[in-house]
């Protein structure tokens, strides 16, 4: 996998790339609060929490929370753009949190789990900051339980090469139950459309997913140029639903 400098890359339009129409951002948080105490306010953590796409809305549903996140760039844009009272944005990464032990009662890594390069040591930091019974929601994706968005079918070798960027289901439990933590629930989500076809055809081509950055230059072209032409077909058609995952780990005491 190649790396992605957020620093160099990607900043300046990883939000509008990566937009969450209103409906989506409500059956996430839909999703989060079925696996979470039903108790307010909730400490959070908000792990890779990049430009802030689901922190002030965190703050509002559950209580204060903090986004970590190692990219200056990032946190400059979440700082101008995703204000809340409730939320503190501070440098950080999975491996080495700002915050004391026990001082969380959740933390969210929404899709960024494949970004972490120590991830033993990751789960280790994360059991530390979470109090006992405090849960680790976990948006990720897995090369064996991986969506199947309409619009990768165009790129060649689309969904081997966006599958190759994760680790199977089975090694992901295998690292957090050996740092103590246990399995609470593992599902998926239904995510509403995300607009027009055209609209996400605008989105992508942004390049904001981890994905573009596997593919040469011609692979690129090529891919959005068969996508362009399926797009144009229907420009206006919805964009599907799919499924993603969600694995939820609890920190035992």
């Amino acid at each position: 996998m190649r790396r992605v400098d957020y620093d160099k890359e990607q900043f300046r339009d990883y939000a509008r790339g990566r937009a969450l129409t209103e409906r989506q951002r409500e059956v996430w948080i839909g999703a989060f609060a079925a696996v979470l105490p039903r108790r307010r306010p909730l400490a959070g953590l908000d792990v890779g929490s990049g430009t802030g796409r689901f922190t002030p809305a965190l703050a509002e549903e559950f209580g204060p929370v903090i986004g970590v996140d190692p990219s200056v760039r990032m946190r400059e844009v979440a700082q101008e753009h995703s204000r809340h009272p409730g939320v503190h944005y501070l440098a950080g990464s999975a491996e080495d949190l700002p915050v004391p032990s026990e001082s969380a009662d959740y933390a969210l890594m929404f899709l960024s789990w494949h970004h972490v390069q120590e991830k033993e040591r990751a789960a280790r930091e994360l059991a530390r900051v979470l109090r006992p019974g405090g849960r680790l929601l976990l948006r990720a994706n897995f090369s064996d339980h991986h969506p199947r968005p309409w619009w990768l079918e165009h790129f060649t070798r689309g969904f081997e090469i966006d599958a190759a960027l994760f680790q199977p289901l089975h090694e992901v439990i295998e690292t957090f139950t050996s740092a103590g933590w246990r399995v609470a629930s593992f599902g998926t989500v239904v995510q509403p459309s995300s607009g027009t076809r055209h609209e996400v055809l605008q989105r992508l081509r942004l390049r904001t997913l981890s994905f573009f950055a596997q593919l040469s230059p011609e692979e690129l072209d090529e891919g959005f140029r068969r996508l362009e032409r399926a797009v144009a077909a229907d420009p206006g058609a919805p964009a599907p639903e799919f499924s993603d995952t969600l694995l939820t780990f609890e920190r035992q005491g």
